[in-house]
């Protein structure tokens, strides 16, 4: 996946974006500053979000964050080998290591998502 194509939120999620399908995960810079992920509780499948809910935790052997969800949708799919691995995300954050799907409600929510220049000079701010 090219990171430049990718939208990304300042909680440091990164968005790929189909259609009205939206797949995410953490960034390579999260990534690094969690060090070891040891836990990631992933949302239900099917379940309804609004932008701005914690959609699932992410446990590491420095600390527990709660992510939010930067749409409102419906998870579309988990990646369920997090379960039993939540350490691929430090060894591939934009690839193996996605955490979920959602189908957005309102697409043009993802318009206030930031392009990689506007992250690239929000991490460097």
């Amino acid at each position: 996946m090219n990171e430049e194509e990718l939208k990304y939120t300042e909680e440091h999620l990164w968005v790929h974006i189909e259609g009205s399908n939206a797949r995410f995960g953490i960034t390579d810079h999260a990534q690094r500053e969690l060090e070891d992920i040891v836990y990631v509780e992933l949302p239900e499948k099917g379940k309804k979000f609004q932008r701005g809910d914690i959609v699932c935790t992410i446990e590491s052997v420095k600390s527990t964050n709660d992510l939010t969800c930067p749409v409102s949708g419906e998870i579309h799919s988990i990646n369920t080998q997090l379960q039993d691995e939540p350490e691929i995300i430090n060894s591939d954050p934009y690839g193996a290591g996605w955490i979920f799907t959602i189908h957005m409600d309102n697409p043009k929510e993802a318009d206030d998502l930031l392009s990689s220049a506007a992250y690239k000079q929000f991490l460097d701010s």
